[in-house]
């Protein structure tokens, strides 16, 4: 298997650091605490429908998937019960071992501040060396900061054939082996 994403702490521009690593199964009580504490806006941009509630099996069997189907990566900070996630990405492989899709969800506090980018650069580092050549996406048409923010990673953006609210945006990795994002 590949090397695993070596644990590093990322400074954002407004002066905060962040600790970014590799998401453990231990961190699912951590995953459901930021859940509960993302708006219900949040969720809808995320999950591209209302959810009330997390599906806890679904998040068991995405955690234990790791990293054999793919990767998941959590920005954390210190709390007064250890860590909060203050935010996180991962990529899925699907049917084709050489496209990946991928996700991302940043808290409130931490929206607008550079994390999403540090997610995503991550991810997207971790994609090529996994030896991926595309990693794809399904991103709300009213998800402007996300949109922005693939556009900045180079990211194409097309609009979905099978729904017009949504944006795929696509990232051709195998051509971007010279190391810039």
């Amino acid at each position: 298997m590949d090397s695993e994403l070596m644990p590093f702490d990322h400074s954002l521009p407004d002066g905060r650091t962040v600790h970014i690593r590799a998401v453990r199964t231990s961190d699912e009580g951590d995953l459901l605490q930021a859940f509960e504490r993302m708006s219900p806006e949040a969720r809808y941009m995320r999950f591209m429908r209302v959810v009330g509630q997390p599906n806890i099996e679904r998040l068991r069997e995405a955690l234990a998937a790791f990293p054999e189907s793919g990767l998941g990566i959590v920005a954390t900070v210190p709390a007064h019960d250890e860590i909060d996630i203050a935010g996180g990405a991962m990529f899925l492989i699907g049917n084709d071992p050489k496209s990946c899709e991928f996700s991302t969800t940043v808290s409130a506090d931490y929206g607008g501040r550079g994390l999403g980018h540090a997610l995503m650069s991550t991810l997207i580092a971790a994609a090529k060396q996994r030896g991926m050549h595309e990693m794809e996406g399904y991103v709300l048409s009213k998800n402007q900061p996300m949109l922005k923010l693939a556009a900045r990673l180079g990211f194409s953006t097309s609009a979905d054939p099978d729904d017009g609210s949504v944006r795929i945006c696509r990232l051709h990795l195998a051509s971007r082996l010279d190391g810039t994002l």
